[in-house]
This record gives structure tokens, C-alpha cells and sequence, in this order.
């Protein structure tokens, strides 16, 4: 069947645009393909391919590629030559290396399912994919997430599920086009201020994490749907502690006096920036009081506020408030804070 299939493919010779062959039990990608430059989709969803065939890289005009659930151990080179490719199924295979300059070729890449490989990390040259806007990598074996993800700027879904992500990195606030994040299952024990930035965000699920409270200004998210369950929130369950006084160290005291004048634009001090780089970095981690909205560093009282789930959330059952983690620059502050925000501390 798989053979005759072929032979009337190449019958059509360059007016052959489509070959579908699934669940055929192919063992190997047919070489013949090299004689259909006119190929635009290309099946071969649940074979037994162990490897590709260098003549891929002649299908010049091919936009959908379906290689799902096969054996397949690494993307070769041979693919970047797939120069008009839109549509990438990889998933269900054993994927663990992805070789140089692949991504170089495949600029017209829009869409790219890499579910269910062995992943462990993403070539820097993920980042040359400009036209992405679907990246799945669901169950593979992420630790991180390279900063030329997110120079990805027409992204709109992006699926990490089941891998074993310790955190999503600031610059995830650059993919102003994310609709939809999953995080499903990770290690992750924060997410990120950046994340209030992603205006066109709609969907967030990050259930089965170990995440206790969202950065300020979460709760300002235009979401439609987000779900979080198995994560161990914060909860509402005020106990006496004894507060302590302020005493902060000579270098907290003489960096909030500078960073109240830097907010001043203070001439002397704007002038001495320029000559110390490296405490212009160290200024740049420089927080604000959630209470009197003044400067620190290094020096806080971590507090947690409850504000009630916005009524357009469709969220995780039982969610009533959201925990955000805020931070106070002294004790003084903390005795001004509204009814709804709370010490945190570890018995």
C-alpha cells in the first residue's frame, strides 16, 4: 500500500502537493521525496521513522510537516532547508538534541509541537524564529528557559507543562502578544513581576507547582481563565508574633538617602552614576514600599495582601482571594497597613 502510494505521488512529479501516509509502520522516510519539489504537506504521523532522510531538505515549498510519534532522536541540519515551512509536529518521539543552525533555515515557522520528547534545554537559536506564534513543549525535561525565547515577539501560546522549571525569567514581560501560558507541574516557586506586564495574557494555568503568592499587581491581569490548583497558597489564618524593631545597617541607611535623591534627579548624584557602573547595577534592584512607595535594597518586611478574585476570572474552584506577596520598608509602614495585609512568618 505505502509503495503504490508513492508511485502514483510520483506520477504527479512537481503537481504533487500533499502525501499522507499514517500508521503505515514505515521504518525509514522515503528518499523518493527528493523528486517532489512541489510538496506542501508531508504526513508521516505514527510510523516507526528512526531517522530523516537528507532529501528533506529539498522540499523547499513543503509548509506542514507531521513527524508525530515516531523514533526520531535529533533535528538535523538537513532541516533548515524546509525555507517555506509553517507547520512543525514533532511531538510523541525521543527527541534529546537539536542540531546547530536548524532554526537558521526556518524562518516562516509559525507553529512548532516538540510534546512529549527529552528535551533538556533549547538551542540559543530558538530566538531566530520570528514568525512563531504556537510553542508547545509539553513533558519534556526543561530546567530553564533561554532569554532568546523572548525575543520572540509575535508569540501567543506557550505550553511548558511537565518539565522541571525552577522559574520564569523577568523578560517573559517582552511576549506582549502571550494569550495563553501553561506551566503545569514544574518546580516553579514564584512567578515573576514581569508577568503583570502581559497585557493580552487570557489564559494562565499554573497548577501543581509550589507557588504561595503572585507579585503585586497580578490581580490587575486581564484574565479569562486561570487555574492553580495544587499549589500550597497562602491562606488567611492570622497568629500573634512579636514585631521587631527597625534596625537597619549603615548601608541600607545611606543607599535609601541616595535613591530618594536619584528619584529627585539630583545633579551630583546623576553626575557620580556615570563614573560607577557597578552601582548603577546594584540601584537598579531597588525596590518600593508598598505602603509609603519609598525606595530600599536589601532591607524589608515581607508581607502578604488578600484582594478578592476579580469577577471576570474564570478560575480554580474554591479561589476566593489571591495571596500577593508585597514588601514594606520598615515596621513603622507595616503598622499602616490596611486590614487585609498580613506578617509573614515561619513557625
Amino acid at each position: 500500500m505505502t509503495e503504490r502510494l508513492l508511485v502514483t505521488a510520483l506520477k504527479g512529479g512537481k503537481n504533487t502537493k500533499i502525501i499522507t501516509l499514517i500508521g503505515k509502520k514505515i521504518k525509514k522516510m522515503p528518499s523518493t521525496l527528493g523528486k517532489l519539489p512541489g510538496l506542501r504537506t508531508l504526513d508521516l504521523q505514527n510510523n516507526l521513522i528512526c531517522k530523516m532522510c537528507p532529501e528533506l531538505s529539498t522540499l523547499t515549498q513543503l509548509t506542514l510537516l507531521n513527524l508525530g510519534n515516531n523514533r526520531l532522536e535529533e533535528l538535523p541540519e538537513e532541516m533548515k532547508g524546509l525555507t517555506s515551512l509553517k507547520r512543525l509536529h514533532l511531538f510523541g518521539n525521543k527527541i534529546c538534541r537539536i542540531a546547530t543552525g536548524v532554526f537558521d533555515g526556518l524562518q516562516e515557522l509559525m507553529m512548532l509541537n516538540l510534546n512529549d520528547n527529552r528535551l533538556t534545554s533549547l538551542p540559543q537559536e530558538v530566538g531566530r524564529l520570528k514568525k512563531l506564534t504556537h510553542l508547545s513543549l509539553n513533558h519534556n525535561q526543561l530546567t530553564t528557559i533561554p532569554e532568546e525565547l523572548f525575543s520572540l515577539r509575535h508569540l501567543s501560546e506557550l505550553h511548558l507543562n511537565y518539565n522541571q522549571l525552577m522559574c520564569i525569567p523577568e523578560e517573559i514581560k517582552l511576549l506582549q502578544n502571550l494569550q495563553q501560558l501553561s506551566v503545569v507541574r514544574n518546580n516553579l516557586e514564584s512567578l515573576p513581576e514581569g508577568l503583570c506586564h502581559l497585557r493580552k495574557l487570557r489564559i494562565l494555568d499554573i497548577a501543581g507547582n509550589v507557588i504561595q503568592t503572585f507579585p503585586e499587581g497580578f490581580q490587575d491581569l486581564r484574565l479569562s481563565e486561570f487555574y492553580c490548583e495544587g499549589n500550597p497558597l497562602f491562606l488567611t489564618q492570622p497568629n500573634f508574633a512579636t514585631q521587631h524593631r527597625d534596625i537597619l545597617t549603615l548601608r541600607e541607611i545611606a543607599t535609601r538617602c541616595i535613591l530618594l535623591q536619584l528619584e529627585e534627579d539630583h545633579p551630583l548624584i546623576l553626575d557620580a552614576m556615570e563614573y560607577y557602573p557597578e552601582i548603577k547595577d546594584i540601584f537598579s534592584q531597588a525596590k518600593q514600599c508598598a505602603i509609603c512607595r519609598k525606595p530600599f535594597l536589601s532591607e524589608w518586611v515581607e508581607c502578604v495582601q488578600f484582594v478578592s478574585l476579580p469577577k471576570n476570572w474564570n478560575a480554580s474552584k474554591n479561589l476566593q482571594q489571591i495571596p500577593l506577596r508585597i514588601l514594606l520598608c520598615s515596621y513603622e509602614c507595616f503598622d499602616q497597613r490596611d486590614t487585609n495585609v498580613f506578617g509573614v512568618f515561619e513557625e
